[in-house]
């Protein structure tokens, strides 16, 4: 009787951990697709101090709750996300330049508090003001500040990607042009080859690259200090290394390099800019003599090729909020990029008429306290920009009225 005992007790032990380890195989899956996509938001100018650090991690804080609950309510969001197994993590990233900047404002204020003495109030005001606002958007914008926090931004995304998590990035306003910037630097949307033969390298240079294929790289990977196949002038010219032999050593190096320094392939999901003056600060892409323009036409490719989003959002009460430029059509594209686009399914799209309620001397730091009219505001962008791209009956809904406003105007 005991012996029966024993093995009923034993065979009811077995069932349940049969039980307990069909549960954990079953729900461990489920665990591999939680939370998986990382929303990283990177600071605008003026946070270099203790006081507007907080304020931004405040402010992000608060807003990421409502955008997170806003995108997993939006059903066109929902489908996307369940067709790329996506969810999106409870805790917002944070990617914090601002104390870099402080030297060199330390610097500028030491001057500005000398001017004090001989300066009209009003002179001083208007210059104090330039310094707390524009400071760092143009620190920033220089290169050599930009390229090592590239690096530090690209640590951060292969990190979240090594832990099973894609990136969308967040670039609040001079925290945009980082966004820009890591799309053309960062991205691995060129082919060696493609580069090469843009260069009009000769054909004995050309067959070694044939016969020794590189994976596409980036921007980043070939500069002088990195992969040193050459490097980028004030002009933006690759500018290749002279010693050919040097040149095919390092070539030969580039994957390496390129897993280093660029940009995981899937990594990027897409890039959300708002509160951004990209145009105000970078309208020498509008140069055809710049050759970054190069760089910058295959990076929209990329985009557009891989279902990436970049979307710029301002309220149209901000003053620092610029259109990043007319939304076009795929065939609009390719006529401007003169590049054949195979099998396009990104979005590049601006909405900067979003009304936030807010007065124009406030408008540029409401994007926190405005976060549900934001929030819905960058959903809204995701979908409709989209539908624009690729609903041709939308798409032209959306012209007419268009062309019907400016007629009334």
């Amino acid at each position: 009787m005991m012996k029966k005992y024993t093995c009923d007790k034993l065979l009811v032990m077995k069932k349940i951990l049969l039980f307990l380890t069909v549960f954990l195989f079953t729900i461990i899956p489920s665990f591999g697709i939680e939370e998986n996509l990382t929303f990283l938001y990177i600071n605008g100018s003026n946070n270099n101090d203790t006081k507007m650090k907080d304020w931004y991690i405040n402010g992000v804080n608060k807003l990421h709750p409502v955008l997170k609950e806003k995108f997993e309510e939006n059903e066109s969001i929902k489908k996307w996300a369940q067709e790329n197994k996506l969810t999106i993590d409870d805790d917002p990233q944070i990617f914090f330049w601002g104390y870099d900047s402080k030297e060199d404002l330390d610097f500028v204020k030491d001057r500005l508090n000398l001017s004090k003495a001989f300066s009209s109030t009003l002179a001083y005001g208007i210059r104090s003001l330039l310094t707390q606002f524009l400071h760092d958007a143009i620190w920033v914008q220089k290169t050599h500040n930009m390229l090592p926090l590239l690096d530090s931004l690209n640590d951060r995304v292969k990190e979240q990607y090594n832990n099973g998590k894609h990136v969308i990035l967040y670039g609040y306003s001079a925290g945009t042009f980082i966004n820009y910037q890591y799309m053309i630097y960062k991205l691995p949307y060129i082919r060696p080859e493609k580069l090469f033969s843009a260069l009009n390298m000769d054909e004995e240079f050309m067959t070694f690259v044939k016969e020794n294929p590189a994976k596409n790289t980036c921007l980043s990977a070939l500069s002088h200090d990195k992969g040193k196949i050459g490097v980028i002038s004030g002009t933006g010219h690759l500018v290749l290394n002279q010693d050919k032999e040097q040149l095919k050593e390092n070539y030969l190096k580039l994957d390496e390099v390129t897993e280093r320094y660029c940009a995981p392939e899937g990594a990027v999901k897409g890039f959300v800019n708002f509160a951004s003056p990209i145009p105000l600060f970078y309208s020498d892409i509008s140069d055809k003599n710049y050759e970054i323009t190069f760089f910058n036409k295959y990076a929209i490719k990329y985009v557009l090729e891989n279902g990436l989003y970049f979307l710029t959002v301002n309220f149209r009460e901000d003053p620092l909020g610029f259109p990043s430029g007319r939304n076009l059509t795929i065939p609009q594209y390719e006529e401007i990029l003169d590049l054949t686009l195979e099998n396009p399914t990104g979005v590049i799209y601006d909405n900067s008429s979003v009304w936030s309620k807010r007065s124009a001397l406030f408008a540029h730091t409401s994007y926190w306290s405005a976060r549900s009219v934001f929030a819905k505001a960058v959903v809204k962008s995701f979908v409709e920009g989209t539908k624009f791209q690729y609903n041709e009956e939308y798409r032209n809904k959306v012209i007419k009225n268009q062309k019907k406003k400016s007629e009334e105007i």
